[in-house]
């Protein structure tokens, strides 16, 4: 079992940062009573892309590098996001991914970040990720339009074997500035999880590097959960060096793209309101890049599949509320 890369002080230390320039990068810093400290990246201030990329760090653990980059889709550039790291496994999976459903009375958000990696709730991915930690202090990113109480804090204390002011959490709403840039720098996450899903064993997966257009705030969270996935969906590239041979990564890299799903073809919002509002009604397998290629660390060959689709991308971003 794998502790070595220290997830939680690495992230720790970009949240101090972050509360050291909470006037620059218009995040407020709090304490509740029992101690533990909320960093607030959008909910009740402004916030913004600065707030985003560090937002968007700490969900990777201090292990994935980002930064801004135009992006150029059917010869249109788009304010994008990249994200590259050497840890795929651990940054995207053991960390990135919202996998921790944070519900306490009322309150509900999702948990991603490094925290999930000492509390290990979810015990079959940790089990399959082989890795662990043994954490002093414990970050936690919550997307959500609330900010998290001492009830909240105590919970999640309990889940995870830590004193509330051992946890940091950050949060923000997905329609904000912050919010939709750590959504979007989950390009890689995505295709990970999407691999997962399929049965591959993701630490085979070397290094990743990947963009995704930013996708512009949102007149409210549901229509910004649209936004934020259509630049994913229909936006989206991601490149995976794989320790793997030719004939398992030719079949595989098909499946991996959001149009390998019965769902794929019109922007989110649409297809969420098509089932109702029930996002378990939606197909899993849409939840992907747009366009993959996967290189084989063993042949140096590399495969590809996918295409973006700048027309629902337009619809989505620019025609919609």
């Amino acid at each position: 079992m794998s502790t070595a890369l220290a997830l939680n002080d690495r992230a720790g230390a970009i949240a101090d940062r972050m509360a050291a320039n909470a006037d620059a990068l218009r995040v407020a810093v709090r304490t509740l009573a029992g101690g533990t400290r909320v960093i607030d990246a959008g909910i009740e201030v402004p916030g913004g892309y600065g707030a985003g990329l560090a937002l968007a760090e700490i969900c990777m653990g201090g292990l994935g590098h980002i930064d801004y980059a135009p992006t150029v889709i059917d010869g249109e550039t788009w304010p994008g996001v990249r994200v590259w790291t050497d840890h795929p496994a651990v940054s995207c999976m053991a960390s990135q991914y919202a996998g921790w459903a944070i519900q306490v009375g009322k309150y509900f958000a999702m948990g991603s970040g490094p925290l999930r990696a000492h509390a290990r709730v979810e015990r079959e991915l940790f089990a399959k990720l082989g890795y662990a930690e043994q954490a002093g202090r414990g970050v936690l990113v919550l997307e959500t339009r609330t900010l998290p109480t001492d009830e909240v804090a105590g919970w999640v204390g309990e889940k995870a074997g830590l004193a509330p002011k051992q946890i940091t959490f950050v949060a923000a709403p997905t329609a904000s500035l912050a919010g939709g840039v750590q959504i979007a720098a989950r390009i890689l996450e995505t295709g990970l999880h999407k691999m997962d899903t399929l049965g591959f064993d993701v630490n085979k997966i070397v290094s990743g590097i990947g963009m995704a257009p930013v996708p512009p705030v949102a007149k409210n969270d549901l229509r910004a959960i649209g936004r934020t996935n259509d630049c994913i969906l229909y936006g989206g590239r991601a490149r995976y060096t794989v320790r793997a041979g030719d004939a398992e990564l030719a079949e595989l890299v098909a499946k991996i793209p959001a149009s390998a799903s019965k769902d794929y073809g019109t922007p989110f919002y649409a297809i969420f309101k098509r089932y109702d509002g029930d996002f378990y009604k939606i197909d899993p397998l849409l939840f992907s890049p747009a366009e993959v290629w996967l290189t084989s660390a063993e042949s140096g060959k590399t495969y590809h599949a996918g295409h973006l689709n700048p027309e629902v991308l337009r619809a989505s971003l620019i025609d919609a509320p």
